[in-house]
Formats: C-alpha cells, structure tokens, sequence
C-alpha cells in the first residue's frame, strides 16, 4: 500500500509564518526613549526660565496682595505683623483717588501718543520703502539711532532741552517771542509723548520697513499698471498688506503707554504738575518703596497687568476686524 506524506513548505515560506515577536530590541528602545526625551530636554531651558521670570513673581504677587503689615503697638515700638486681608488691598486701590488719576493721565497720554507714533513710523517707512528714496541704509541707522540710547537718559536729556535758561530749544524760541513753558501743566504731557516719540519711532519704522519688503513686487507692479499712484499705492495695496505689523505695533505700543515711568518721574524734579503718582507705575513705586505697604503696590500691580491684558485682547479683535473687511 502506498503511503501518503504531507507535503512540506519551503524553509522560506517556513520562515514567513513564524510569529514576530511585537518585543523592540534594545536599539530601538533606546531610540524611542531618545525621541520621546528629545523634545522635553530642548524645551527644559524655557520652561524653567518662564517659570522663574514670569510664573514664579507672578504668584509671589497674587500671595503679597493679601496680606498687610501693621505695627503690633500703636506707637510702632513692638515691630509688625503680617495680617490677611484678603481682597482689601484691591478695593484700597481702586478706592485711592491718586490711583484712579493715574490712568486719567494715562488715558489722555496714549491719546496723543499712539496716533503720533504708529503714523509718524508709518510714514517714515512709506517715505523709504518709495522708489524716489536714496540713502535708504542711512536713513535706517539714523532714525534708529535714538533707540539705542537707554530710556532713562534719553529722559535726562529732553528734561535738560525742556528746562527754561539751559535749553537751547527754549533760548531759540524766545528769538521769536515765544515764552511756551515746556514743563506747564498745560504742555507737560505732550513733552513726555514727544521725548518718547524721539526713542521708539525709528524702532517702529523698522519694523514697518521690514514688513514692507515682504509685500510681493508683482502686486505692487500690477497696481501702477492700473494707473494707481504712490499715495494710492501705500493707502490700498501696502497698508492692507502690512496690517499684522500695524496692529502688533499698536498692541506694543499700548501695552508700554500705560507702565509710563522714566519720563514723568524725572520730569518731576522739574515740572511742579508731575506729581509722585502721576502715573500708574509711579503710585507702584511709592507704595512700595516710599510707604513700604507691599501688599497695595502688589495688588494695584496685578491690576495693572489685568488691564493691560484687557487691553491687549481689544487691540487683537479690532485687528481681527480690520483683517476680515
């Protein structure tokens, strides 16, 4: 009888069915931990900076703004005590009328100052993006130029150019019989707009330079072959096209309108209108430092900062608009 064998597979198909283990070996774990390790190492070094520079003060703030030190005996003899007071600190500052004049000032200073500053960098950088423009390097490192010197001498200065019998600016306007006072409480404000106006709008041209450069030459062909002058060209095709750097700068520029300190403060010396807390920043300071009550310099300081994020967010949705019409 003949018998019958099951036909075998080749050692290849063989080979094809066995299982694979679903196990990595030790090479390919290692390069998945790698992967996995890579990135969080790469972010360690911010992470630990924002907390530190930003997260940590932030809520060494919030813990100060509850609390309040007072003296243990009437007379101050027995030292302090550091009390819970929950939001009082808070109320105390939106209740103290120097607080609430600070943003009044405040408000009226970015009023003259935003316009002045985002149009004038504006039209500086139309003025050297335009083809009729020569020296346009030049033109760049001289507008920026002011930028580079540090805020608090740049204040120095202008005070010493606003000072009756030291300006020379003050001695040559009287030639023509103008007796303005510069530091008036009348005039005090628009000095202040204009020596921080002198220090940050070449920064400012510069960015709206840069952004210029990146608006595509075809288009801006293409509108004077419409027969579109330059006017027309800068306000319909180049404005639109740079509007996010318009409204960062404006978000920027709001957002360091209201820490106001360098200029009102040395200014204070000089100018009787200015007083210690003309500015929201400055009432910070002599809480802190002058008072020593740092549970209201830590509280106005927080609302400060909420509004300058309320702040913030307007500016954005109005650019938002501005894009979508």
């Amino acid at each position: 009888m003949a018998s019958t064998q099951a036909p075998t597979s080749p050692p290849s198909v063989r080979a094809a069915r066995r299982p694979v283990s679903a196990k990595p070996g030790p090479a390919a774990q290692r390069l998945t931990r790698a992967r996995r390790t890579a990135p969080a190492l790469f972010l360690a070094p911010f992470l630990l900076l924002f907390f530190a520079t930003l997260l940590a003060p932030i809520g060494y703030a919030v813990w100060m703004s509850l609390f309040r030190e007072q003296a243990t005996s009437g007379l101050g003899f027995g030292g302090t005590e550091t009390l819970f007071v929950g939001g009082d600190n808070y109320l105390r500052a939106l209740d103290d009328p120097g607080f609430r004049r600070g943003f009044a000032h405040i408000a009226l200073y970015c009023v003259i100052y935003i316009p002045v500053m985002v149009g004038g960098a504006l039209a500086l950088a139309l003025l050297l993006d335009s083809a009729l423009a020569r020296a346009k390097r030049f033109f760049q490192l001289a507008y920026f130029l002011p930028h580079a010197v540090p805020g608090l001498i740049a204040a120095m200065v202008w005070g010493f150019l606003y000072t009756p019998g030291l300006s020379p600016v003050i001695d040559f306007l009287s030639v023509f019989g103008s007796d303005w006072d510069l530091l008036g409480p009348d005039a005090v404000i628009f000095s202040m707009a204009n020596a921080a106006t002198w220090q940050w709008l070449g920064y400012n041209m510069v960015i709206f330079y840069a952004a210029l450069q990146a608006v595509p030459r075809e288009t801006l062909e293409a509108a004077v072959m419409d027969g579109a002058g330059a006017l027309r060209t800068a306000w319909s095709v180049k404005l639109p096209m740079i509007h996010s750097s318009v409204v960062l700068t404006v978000l920027f520029t709001a957002v360091g309108s209201i820490q106001l300190f360098n200029e009102p403060e040395v200014l204070r010396t000089r100018a009787s209108s200015i007083s210690p807390e003309w500015s929201p920043v400055m009432f910070i300071y002599q809480a802190a430092f002058t008072e020593h009550d740092y549970g209201l310099a830590a509280a106005a300081s927080l609302l400060l900062a909420v509004l300058g994020a309320a702040l913030s967010f307007v500016i954005t949705r109005l650019g938002n608009r501005w894009k979508e019409a």
